[in-house]
């Protein structure tokens, strides 16, 4: 039996870990996870205590908000400003990175919001298309 020299097959985005989930798309689920993307716009307009923050993004629970916010600061998107004063005070906003990705999820968004009509339509006309093919 031969055994083909050839490399397998490797993803744009793998870079041969198995595993281990690739450096891109790591980042690429942190700014668009549920609550990456909505901490990065919010974060555009201004910075935000925590609190501020939560109340921003509405129905967020603080463990996630915490983890959402350490991972984007681990990424190098936002930065955490703790102030020494009494009570403490802390200041989350957006690096130069942190911008910049924000400005490319906020157009995403906004092209969300422009086309959600086409998108329903077209959901519309696959269920019926769907249901359809399941009655014949």
């Amino acid at each position: 039996m031969a055994v083909s020299k050839e490399p397998a097959a490797v993803g744009k985005y793998d870079t041969g870990d198995g595993e281990a989930m690739c450096p891109y798309r790591l980042v690429l689920e942190h700014v668009t996870s549920r609550w990456g993307v909505l901490v990065l716009i919010e974060l555009l307009d201004r910075p935000y205590r925590f609190s501020e923050l939560r109340r921003a993004i509405g129905r967020v629970s603080e463990k996630m908000l915490t983890q959402t916010l350490q991972t984007l600061e681990r990424d190098g998107l936002v930065h955490r400003d703790a102030k020494p004063v009494i009570p403490p005070r802390v200041d989350y906003s957006l690096t130069d990175l942190g911008r910049e990705a924000a400005e490319q999820v906020r157009g995403l968004a906004e092209w969300t919001q422009k086309r959600m009509g086409a998108v329903q339509e077209a959901r519309e006309g696959y269920d019926a298309r769907k249901a359809g093919a399941e009655q014949g």
